[in-house]
């Protein structure tokens, strides 16, 4: 049988009840009306991200520390829904220039994510010109978008991608993508991880990058 806090109804029913709570004490402290809390606790709607962020920071917490507040049951077949959405578009991006790529950090307004997507332009062309291959954690899919790349693993010889073609790798092991037969290639990057502060920390990976060598 589902845990009956499971679901987002049920986490908020069971912070409110900890804290001893009215709905209407709480609809004043998270600033949600009552009649839409009501409703998010029995399950008949559900609370946007935005909302849900309005939620977790007016009570002193992080996403993360709600949705921990309880997890769900073993074998619980009703996963807890939150709604999060962000949409691709100017503005919503974090842009890195490194002497290798130009990185273009995709829905910026979503945090702790543990899929991080990017479009990267890549302008290297040797793997000699390239430098030390780069190690990070977690997982990545490339997809090429235009031109094609030449992928240097540190376990595997290098294999060429053209418009059209993928690989899925290990981001813990070296890596390092050049432009292959182009002036420049356009890939999709998704990153993947365990780690909620994976998108700091590719940034920041970057950003070192980016620095002059001293």
């Amino acid at each position: 049988m589902a845990n009956k806090n499971s679901t987002l109804g049920g986490l908020i029913r069971l912070l409110r009840q900890q804290k001893g709570w009215t709905l209407r004490q709480m609809s004043e402290k998270v600033g949600i009306p009552l009649s839409t809390l009501a409703k998010v606790e029995a399950d008949k709607l559900s609370l946007t991200y935005d909302k849900l962020q309005q939620f977790t920071s007016r009570l002193g917490l992080t996403m993360a520390e709600f949705l921990a507040h309880e997890a769900p049951a073993s074998g619980s077949s009703a996963p807890i829904v939150t709604a999060r959405r962000s949409l691709t578009g100017s503005g919503n991006s974090i842009q890195v220039t490194t002497p290798n790529y130009d990185y273009e950090y995709l829905c910026a307004d979503i945090r702790e994510k543990r899929m991080v997507p990017i479009i990267t332009r890549i302008r290297a062309h040797d793997i000699a010109e390239f430098g030390e291959p780069v190690r990070h954690q977690g997982e990545e899919f490339i997809f090429v978008l235009e031109g094609s790349i030449e992928v240097h693993l540190q376990f595997y010889t290098s294999v060429t991608l053209a418009k059209g073609q993928g690989i899925y790798l290990d981001s813990t092991m070296g890596h390092a993508y050049v432009a292959k037969n182009c002036e420049s290639a356009l890939v999709l990057a998704v990153c993947s991880s365990e780690d909620p502060n994976l998108a700091g920390d590719l940034i920041t990976l970057a950003e070192n990058e980016a620095l002059p060598a001293v």
